[in-house]
């Protein structure tokens, strides 16, 4: 029974560090650095309708704060 027991603590140490091992390879590669820091892979891709909804979300929420946007909250600018 022991002997079962160490077999299967073995066999689950192997298979978690081969599965920990795997992920040692991801990862974005020199090469490719040049493809995620053009314009089309940016979250907010058109400029100006990223502005358009940090101003509706500025005038509806009334706040501020990490966007760049002044003001009072007021929904005046």
């Amino acid at each position: 029974m022991r002997r079962r027991n160490r077999t299967a603590l073995t066999a689950g140490l192997v298979l978690a560090a081969s599965l920990l091992g795997g992920c040692a390879s991801l990862g974005v590669q020199p090469w490719e650095r040049d493809l995620l820091a053009q314009r089309s892979m940016r979250l907010d891709g058109d400029p100006v309708t990223a502005a358009l909804d940090e101003h509706i979300y500025f005038s509806k929420e009334a706040s501020t704060g990490g966007a760049g946007f002044g003001g009072g909250g007021c929904g005046c600018n």
